[in-house]
């Protein structure tokens, strides 16, 4: 199926609801700011700033000391949402807006959250068994720098998205557009090339990120969505945290009752339409094209047709 199928022609806003992307950008975001302004209490308060990294930021940080880990287990999960400097921060926030806009665009908002955190997480243990377990860096432990960012999350979205549609076009002024793939491959090469000669367990946790994106993707076309249950999960949590807005759900809509009831038969029949067009086009958004039957699809040609999109 080509790309161009996939778009679903309606654009993520920020407001809108259940937005994945705006979700990651926050989190990562608010960690940054909340870190940095302990920091400068720090710096103000004439303590020396290695009693910060050791009071605070290691309980964020993911440590590949093993006594240290077990201490502290939940830092391989926080430490995906973790920067220590504005420019790593911005430059994993650019990618993963770059490549989680167009993988949205193409799949929904319930692939984004479970891409990030599998790769996040998989990267980390990887990073994890390669600093205890290869002999050049498990004499030298306290010499390797703990792992922070969302530099393994950000390369299972991108491998992810690239998987999903290499020919998507971006740019498209620019001669046609410039298909997907180029700008991986611009991204892996400025990744790595920033991070010659450092950490060999960074970039090891890296691959194991873009692996599991690609393996992602590869079972998501088999029917097999390895995050559904953390959209069930969250589901079933928003249900509970807010029974008013299910409970909302559960009555019909106002105002179709009312156009139904209206004697102007046109009007009546123009607002099903839009009515329906909107229900797929909601439904593309939450879950993907791939998942319209073949009536709905058939449908939103149709309103290609008559620029009802």
């Amino acid at each position: 199926m080509s790309e161009r199928l996939y778009k679903t022609n309606r654009s993520i806003l920020l407001g809108q609801d259940n937005n994945a992307l705006v979700y990651l950008v926050a989190i990562n975001l608010l960690v940054f700011v909340i870190l940095t302004f302990i920091k400068i209490i720090y710096y103000l308060s004439e303590i020396p700033i290695e009693f910060f990294d050791k009071q605070i930021l290691d309980w964020f940080t993911l440590t590949p000391v093993a006594e240290n880990f077990l201490t502290r287990p939940w830092v391989i999960f926080t430490y995906m949402f973790t920067h220590q400097s504005i420019w790593g921060l911005i430059s994993s926030l650019l990618w993963l807006w770059g490549f989680g806009y167009i993988l949205q665009d193409l799949t929904g908002n319930n692939k984004l959250i479970p891409i990030y955190l599998y790769g996040g997480l998989i990267g980390g243990v990887c990073f994890f068994l390669t600093a205890n377990f290869f002999p050049v860096l498990a004499n030298h432990l306290n010499s390797i720098e703990p792992m922070t960012g969302a530099s393994a999350a950000v390369m299972a979205v991108a491998v992810a998205t690239t998987t999903l549609a290499p020919y998507y076009r971006i740019f498209p002024l620019i001669n046609g557009g410039i298909p997907l793939w180029v700008l991986m491959v611009i991204f892996v090469a400025i990744d790595f090339a920033t991070m010659a000669g450092g950490n060999a367990g960074v970039a090891v946790a890296q691959l194991a990120g873009g692996a599991i994106g690609f393996f992602y993707i590869r079972q998501v076309r088999r029917g097999n969505d390895w995050g559904a249950w953390m959209n069930r999960f969250w589901n079933w949590l928003n249900d509970l945290l807010n029974p008013d807005k299910k409970r909302q759900n559960n009555f019909p809509n106002k105002s179709s009752k009312k156009n139904s009831n209206s004697g102007d038969s046109k009007k009546t029949a123009n607002h099903f339409t839009q009515q329906k067009l909107d229900e797929i086009l909601d439904k593309i958004n939450q879950k993907g094209y791939q998942f319209l039957s073949d009536e709905e699809k058939a449908f939103l040609k149709r309103a290609s047709k008559e620029d009802l999109l």
